[in-house]
C-alpha cells in the first residue's frame, strides 16, 4: 500500500516526466471509475505536482494564449491500495488507467495515467488537502513533532503504539511497513501504550553545553521515535525505484526489499489488528488473558488480546533489556502458511479449557479465529436444548405406565397428533 515515501516518489516522477511536455484537450476518465469527472479542457497546459503525507496534488496550469481562457485546476489524489502514475504512449495505455492526461500535437501522443488496479484510489477537485490530516512527517518535521507532543491527552494515545502510529491526524505519511521498521529499530514493544512511549520524549532535552554539531551527532546516534518517523521515510525516498526508477518490473523494488529489516521478513511475528492490517514485530506473540480481567488490549474484531505491561525506561538501552526478556519468534516468513503456538501460550490438554489463539506468519491468512464458544469458556444450554432435556426429564418422571396411558389418549384423538407433537419438539430442539 502506498505510504508517504511512495507519494513523494510519485510526485517527483510526475515533475520529471512532465518537464517540457505540453498537454492539451480534455481529461479522460475511465467509465468504470466512481471518482468525479474532471471538467478541464485547454489547448495547451502543463502539469506539476507536490505531495504532503499520503496525498498528492496535481496542478493543471494553462499556458499563455491557450483556448479557452481559464484558470488553473488542482486535484488531490489519495492512492488507496495500489495507485500510481505512469507515462505511456497513447496506443499502449496500461490497464486500469482510470484518469488520462494527453499531450498536445505535434509529436508522438503520450498520456500521463493514474493507474489503480484495486480501485481504492480517490481524487478530489479543488486542490485542498484533506482536513484533519496532521503535518507531513517528511516535509514538516518540527510542526509534526509539536503536534504529537502537544496532544498526548488525546484518546488515540490510549491505544498501543503500533495502532497510534497509523492515525493520520498525528502521523501523516506513516503506514504499515514504516511503523514496523521504526518500532523494530528502537526495540519498542509494539503493544506498549502509546502515551507511555511518547511522554518520555517531552522531558528529553539536549544539554545546553553541547555544541550544534554535538547535538546533531547525538540525534543521529540515538534518535527517538518521532525523529525516526522523519528519517526512515527519507531513507525510502532516497532509495528511489518502487515503480518510478530506471529498472522495470520487480527489479525496481530490489533495493527496497534489501532495505527492509522487519516487515515481512523471516523470523518475525505477525498479528492482525481489528481493521485487518498485519502488524510485523520481533519477539513472541502476546498471550490472551481472561477477558474479564482488566488490562490493556489490542482489539482484533470481536476478539480482545491483552498484553503484559513492560517498563519503558527510555529508548536508549531498552533494546538490550527487551531482548533478554523476549525470545525471538520461531515463526517462519511470509512464504510459509504454517502456524505455531506462541511460547507464552502453553498447549492445553484435551478438555483443559479454552484453545489459545495462534499467530501465523502468512500476511494474507494470519487471523486469530478460535471458535467464539471456546473464547467464552463453558456455556449454559441453549433454550432449545433446555426444552429437549426438560421433555426427557418429564417422560422419566411420569414413568413408563403413565406415559403409555398418556400416549394412548393422544392417539385416540388422531394418529397425526403424536407425530405432529414430536415434529414440533424436534424443530424446537434442533
Amino acid at each position: 500500500m502506498p505510504e508517504g515515501p511512495e507519494l513523494h516518489l510519485a510526485s517527483r516522477f510526475v515533475n520529471e516526466a512532465c518537464r517540457g511536455l505540453v498537454f492539451g484537450g480534455c481529461v479522460e476518465k475511465s467509465p468504470i471509475s466512481r471518482n468525479p469527472e474532471v471538467p478541464f479542457e485547454s489547448s495547451a497546459y502543463c502539469i506539476s505536482s507536490s505531495a504532503r503525507g499520503k496525498e498528492l496534488r496535481l496542478t493543471l496550469s494553462p499556458l499563455p494564449g491557450a483556448q479557452p481562457p481559464r484558470g488553473p485546476l488542482a486535484l488531490v489524489f489519495r492512492f488507496g491500495m495500489s495507485g500510481s502514475f505512469q507515462l505511456a504512449a497513447q496506443d499502449a495505455l496500461p490497464a486500469h488507467a482510470h484518469l488520462r492526461f494527453y499531450t498536445a500535437p505535434p509529436g508522438p501522443r503520450l498520456a500521463l495515467c493514474f493507474v489503480d488496479i484495486r480501485r481504492f484510489g480517490r481524487w478530489d477537485l479543488g486542490g485542498e488537502w484533506q482536513p484533519g490530516r496532521g503535518p507531513c512527517v517528511l516535509l514538516e518535521y518540527e510542526r509534526f513533532r509539536e503536534n504529537v507532543l502537544r496532544n498526548l491527552a488525546d484518546k488515540v494515545f490510549d491505544q498501543p503504539i503500533c495502532e497510534a502510529l497509523l492515525d493520520q491526524r498525528f502521523f501523516n505519511g506513516i503506514g504499515n511497513y514504516l511503523r514496523a521498521e521504526i518500532l523494530y529499530r528502537l526495540r519498542i514493544p509494539p503493544f506498549e501504550k502509546a502515551r507511555k512511549v511518547l511522554e518520555a520524549l517531552q522531558q528529553r532535552r539536549p544539554s545546553p553545553e553541547l555544541t550544534l554539531s554535538q547535538k546533531i551527532r547525538a540525534k543521529l546516534r540515538n534518535p527517538d521515535l518521532l525523529e525516526l518517523c522523519h528519517s526512515v521515510p527519507k531513507e525510502v525516498v532516497q532509495l528511489g525505484g518502487k515503480g518510478y526508477g530506471p529498472e522495470s518490473g520487480e527489479e525496481d523494488f530490489a533495493a527496497f526489499r534489501a532495505w527492509l529489516r522487519c516487515y515481512g521478513m523471516p523470523g518475525m511475528s505477525s498479528l492482525r489488528d481489528r481493521r485487518g492490517r498485519t502488524i510485523w514485530f520481533q519477539g513472541a506473540s502476546p498471550t490472551r488473558r481472561n477477558p474479564r480481567e482488566h488490562g490493556r488490549g489490542l482489539s482484533t474484531g470481536w476478539r480482545t488480546l491483552c498484553f503484559q505491561a513492560r517498563p519503558l525506561p527510555g529508548h536508549v538501552g531498552h533494546g538490550e533489556a527487551l531482548q533478554s526478556k523476549v525470545k525471538p519468534s520461531s515463526l517462519r516468513g511470509p512464504a510459509s502458511n504454517r502456524t505455531q503456538r506462541s511460547p507464552q501460550s502453553p498447549r492445553r490438554e484435551k478438555g483443559g479449557g479454552d484453545q489459545q489463539p495462534q499467530a501465523t506468519a502468512d500476511p494474507e491468512g494470519s487471523r486469530l479465529t478460535p471458535h467464539p464458544w471456546r473464547m467464552r469458556g463453558w456455556q449454559p444450554l441453549s433454550g432449545r436444548a433446555s426444552l429437549f432435556v426438560s421433555t426427557l426429564f418429564l417422560c422419566h418422571a411420569l414413568g413408563p405406565g403413565a406415559w403409555a396411558a398418556h400416549w394412548k389418549q393422544l392417539g385416540a384423538a388422531g394418529g397425526w397428533v403424536p407425530l405432529a407433537l414430536w415434529l414440533f419438539l424436534a424443530q424446537l430442539c434442533f
